[in-house]
């Protein structure tokens, strides 16, 4: 039987500008190195640190902006297994639920740029971000998605957890 792989626990962060655009990372470092991805990062499991009190800390590690929980929607919950081989992921997706201001600039984890929506699919993302995360987070921006990637073999496969297909026709009051 193969080792077990260690579960990385992670949240991402949508920023957006008065003008609608992203606020995205040309990582320099792995994971994703040399791809446009969210802000973000690994949660301090040592200290028992939230999702929500991550990406707090990640958007002003990284940015610079003073945000609260109240200035947070959690948008989506992306579990993927067999990343690379090497790990397991549980990713929390944040929005910031108003526009940012944050000056392009290079940090430790790359260089901060502001994109279009329309201007993503001309960059270099990670596969399961092209393929399954930003297709979800635009579907369920606003509102709350679970889902599941499986990274394990050579065609990427996934799933929507939730909403359930037979949510019912609460599902739009309730949940968007």
């Amino acid at each position: 039987m193969p080792e077990p792989l260690p579960y990385k626990i992670a949240v991402l962060c949508y920023l957006f500008d008065d003008a609608g655009r992203l606020l995205l990372l040309h990582r320099v470092r792995p994971p994703n190195q040399d791809l446009y991805s969210p802000i973000g990062g690994k949660l301090e499991q040592s200290i028992g640190e939230s999702p929500t009190a991550c990406a707090i800390r990640e958007i002003h590690e990284e940015t610079g902006l003073t945000i609260t929980a109240q200035d947070l929607h959690l948008t989506g919950i992306v579990s993927e297994s067999g990343f690379e081989g090497s790990c397991h992921w549980l990713m929390y997706l944040y929005e910031v639920t108003h526009p940012v201001a944050v000056v392009p600039r290079t940090i430790d984890e790359g260089r901060l740029e502001w994109h279009p929506r329309d201007g993503l699919a001309g960059l270099s993302i990670p596969q399961t971000d092209r393929e399954v995360i930003w297709p979800l987070f635009w579907r369920y921006r606003g509102c709350f998605f679970m889902a599941h990637i499986d990274c394990t073999g050579k065609d990427l496969r996934w799933r929507i957890e939730q909403p359930t297909e037979d949510a019912g026709p609460w599902l739009t009051t309730q949940i968007c």
